[in-house]
């Protein structure tokens, strides 16, 4: 592996782990030059299928246009690159799950959406504003009012709580009980 620094060929293995469930490898190496560390990740490659574009094109599946499309989505947003490399890797499982040679990238981009929808919802509304081209302001209030009913639909309210049930319990909050006859509230013996 080539030092990201020096150029050097030659450097040595410090600490191999697999990660993401055993497929991929994750390697800490140190130039025998420099001693410049880094890390490089090994993964199987699988025979992605083909991406038909919008205007027929065929073109290799390529792995940094989604994830660059996913960062640009949850940029400033909480969600970890760990978590935005997931996504991405679901999305190649689910490619790979059709057994199909070659897959439209309208397909890809709609299993991106579902994914970032079940994650966060501004990042979805920023990925689908640019993956369904909005061309004005009424495009983008129609997708957010199906959002919001969708989500509405999903959260239902709390139920009120039972009469005469036992009171809520909150932390720090000890409930008033009624004193029964001849009980005192002073404790004089």
């Amino acid at each position: 592996m080539r030092c990201p620094r020096c150029h050097n060929l030659e450097d040595k293995v410090l600490d191999s782990r697999m990660i993401k469930d055993g497929r991929v490898i994750r390697r800490r190496r140190e130039c025998l030059r420099c001693g410049h560390r880094f890390t490089t990740y090994e993964r199987a490659e699988e025979a992605m299928p083909l991406v038909i574009k919008k205007d027929g094109r065929r073109e290799p599946y390529n792995r940094k246009k989604i994830l660059v499309g996913i960062r640009k989505a949850f940029e400033k947003r909480p969600v970890s690159v760990q978590q935005q490399e997931e996504l991405v890797d679901e999305v190649e499982r689910y490619l790979l799950s059709l057994g199909e040679k070659e897959v439209s990238s309208r397909l890809i981009g709609e299993k991106v959406m579902v994914l970032i929808k079940d994650v966060d919802q501004v990042a979805y509304v920023r990925f689908a504003s640019v993956y369904r081209r909005f061309r004005d302001l009424s495009d983008f209030i129609e997708e957010l009012r199906t959002l919001m009913e969708s989500s509405s639909r999903e959260e239902a309210p709390p139920s009120p709580p039972k009469r005469g049930g036992k009171p809520p319990r909150v932390r720090g909050y000890l409930p008033r009980l009624p004193l029964g006859e001849g009980e005192d509230t002073e404790s004089g013996d």
